[in-house]
């Protein structure tokens, strides 16, 4: 008789992310993960209190991935670490097209969002730094650039359009630029 395989969280939480890559975070249920991990359910619930707790898991996993995109593109130099936040998000929408769905496409009613974040919070001073903007300008300033890299990452990660990063790095400046003006002059007739 061969040994019992023991599944750790970890594996369960890197079974359940793969099942989201593969399939999207609809198709994440206990039977599911199960089967991917060669299992009974008995280990999934013996780490986790319920599916709702593994879905967290793979949230932070996800989200995680997603800073670590936040992070090379910073480092890489390419852009400056405004635009690299965009083009990273952008990026992550291309690469990781159910992740990007899981963390900025799937419902949130439910969900206690908090009103700023750390990231939010470091974007925001970085506007403010690149601009001159006061804070209440520079979080609309960004408002309004991430809505448009988010309509553009949607639009890629629903395969909808396919853009050259390229492309899409003057499409950002050029919003970047012409935003930047608007609040310029904004400013001089306050």
């Amino acid at each position: 008789m061969s040994p019992k395989i023991k599944v750790n969280k970890q594996a369960i939480i890197e079974a359940a992310t793969h099942l989201v890559r593969t399939q999207g975070h609809e198709h994440l249920n206990a039977r599911s993960l199960a089967t991917h991990l060669h299992c009974s359910t008995q280990p999934i619930f013996s780490n986790f209190e319920n599916m709702e707790e593994v879905k967290m898991a793979v949230v932070e996993a996800a989200q995680a991935l997603y800073e670590s995109y936040i992070e090379e593109d910073t480092k890489s130099g390419l852009y400056p670490p405004y635009k690299a936040s965009g083009m990273a998000y952008i990026r992550f929408a291309l690469e990781e097209k159910a992740l990007f769905k899981l963390l900025f496409m799937r419902d949130r009613t439910a969900e206690e969002i908090p009103e700023e974040t750390e990231l939010g919070k470091t974007v925001t001073a970085m506007v403010e730094q690149n601009t001159g903007l006061d804070t209440p300008m520079a979080q609309l300033f960004h408002m309004e650039m991430w809505a448009f890299v988010h309509g553009i990452a949607t639009m890629v990660a629903t395969d909808y359009l396919t853009l050259d990063m390229k492309l899409v790095s003057r499409m950002i400046t050029d919003v970047y630029q012409g935003l930047l003006r608007r609040f310029e002059q904004t400013k001089e007739t306050e």
